[in-house]
């Protein structure tokens, strides 16, 4: 045998596979099955295939994503479920970009020479932190944009009857928003905008719900989920969502989760509430203050209207007595004056009866026209006092173009004094009443 082709006789050559296991036999030496190590990397790319998940993690800290080594991690559908279960209660899902803290075990694929990595555990916390970072991030955009306050600025009509829903038909929460609706007896007209309140496309959904509502077809948007883990919840702090809130010109509110649940949502809405009961309760409590002021008001009116009249009645009835008495006392004297002639006829003699006669006859033809006259006096007096009762009449002061303006307690406003800027106000008029708002005030010099 040509020794230049082959080598010299003692020279040591091993086969791949032997190498392979000389290789697997060194890693195992350094990294034992039992010997668990922390990693720190970045998520190039993530995929799951038969209930497992493989992860390409690269060195953040390297140079370009092309430069920087890679990491092939596996973890095995038994160990997977369990950790993205627990992910996914925390409101955590993996996705490239995303830098994580994991522990595992070295692990040599001998079938492709590739040094890889059994995912065993993964640091929440490291992760709940990154969250909080890109949260405050979020908020800190927001109000430098200066979005975050922008539904608060908005104002919600008297009596927002118009409500855009947006949450998932037949879930626990809907349902008990639109339970304090119906229950309340008022009618509500509500559009629901479907949208998922929680998996990946949740976000998506729920901005282009709110973005659909905030057409000006509705008074205010009421955005409704019921409680859950926070996994379940983390639509709600997403940047897509707080984005679509902040630029409605429609004002929102929100009832989503339990009580101790706030999400980024709820901190750039126009108002929140703890629960979707809540929401509805709050909702029915504006209403009901709006109808039962109106019911007061409608009641001071009835009231004003009688009291009124009974005065009228009253004066027509003084009127009418004093009236009564004059003719009386007129009618009194002059029969007696009649009983006093008679008298005098009984024992005068002829003469006498007759002057007496023509003393009647001239009193007779004097007493017609004197009640007369008294009764047209009369009647013009009490024709004055009507023209004066009338011109002190305040619903003939309402026709005449005039209105009354209350203030909450019902006092008439006669002075700018009297009320500030964003006073609620009542004003009548002749064919009904409205309520306003005072928006700026001038005092005139």
């Amino acid at each position: 045998m040509d020794e230049s082709l082959f080598g010299e006789k003692d020279r040591a050559i091993s086969t791949i596979s032997g190498l392979y296991a000389e290789i697997d036999a060194a890693l195992k030496a350094t990294f034992p099955k039992s010997r668990e190590i922390w990693v720190q990397g970045e998520i190039q790319k993530i995929s799951e295939s038969r209930g497992h998940c493989y992860i390409d993690v690269v060195d953040s800290l390297a140079g370009t994503p092309q430069q920087a080594e890679t990491l092939k991690v596996k973890c095995w559908a038994s160990n997977w479920r369990g950790l993205k279960t627990g992910l996914a209660d925390q409101g955590l899902f993996l996705e490239a970009g995303m830098t994580i803290l994991m522990r595992g075990a070295i692990d040599f694929y001998r079938v492709r020479a590739e040094v890889g990595f059994i995912l065993a555990e993964i640091d929440v916390t490291a992760l709940l932190g990154r969250l909080a970072v890109e949260r405050a991030k979020l908020l800190e955009a927001l109000q430098s944009e200066g979005l975050f306050d922008a539904q608060r600025q908005l104002s919600v009509p008297l009596v927002p009857l118009r409500i855009g829903m947006v949450g998932s038909p037949g879930t626990e929460g809907f349902n008990d928003f639109l339970g304090q609706l119906e229950e309340s007896g008022f009618s509500f007209a509500v559009d629901v905008a479907r949208a998922s309140v929680q998996g990946e496309n949740a976000p998506s959904e729920i901005a282009r719900a709110i973005t659909q509502l905030s057409d000006g077809s509705v008074d205010l948007i009421c955005v409704v989920r019921g409680g859950g883990s926070k996994g379940d919840l983390a639509a709600f702090d997403a940047e897509l969502v707080a984005r679509a809130i902040a630029r409605s010109s429609t004002p929102i509110w929100t009832g989503i989760g339990h009580s101790g649940d706030e999400s980024v949502a709820d901190l750039v809405a126009n108002r929140r509430a703890i629960t979707p009961t809540a929401l509805g309760a709050a909702l029915v409590t504006i209403i009901a203050e709006y109808y039962g002021e109106v019911l007061w008001s409608a009641g001071r009116v009835a009231q004003c209207a009688q009291d009124i009249v009974a005065r009228r009645e009253l004066a027509y009835g003084q009127i009418r007595g004093q009236l009564v008495g004059i003719v009386k006392g007129h009618l009194r004297h002059h029969l007696g004056e009649l009983r006093h002639t008679r008298r005098r006829l009984i024992g005068a003699p002829t003469v006498a009866l007759d002057r007496a006669r023509s003393s009647l006859a001239t009193r007779s033809v004097r007493l017609a026209p004197l009640a007369l006259r008294a009764v047209e006096f009369e009647s013009e007096s009490l024709s004055g006092t009507r023209r004066l009762l009338s011109a002190y009449d305040p619903v003939r002061t309402l026709e005449r173009g005039w209105s009354l303006t209350l203030d909450h307690q019902g006092k008439a406003i006669r002075s700018i004094d009297q009320v500030a800027e964003g006073t609620e106000l009542t004003t009548r008029v002749a064919d009904g009443v409205f309520a306003s708002k005072v928006m700026a005030k001038e005092k005139e010099q």
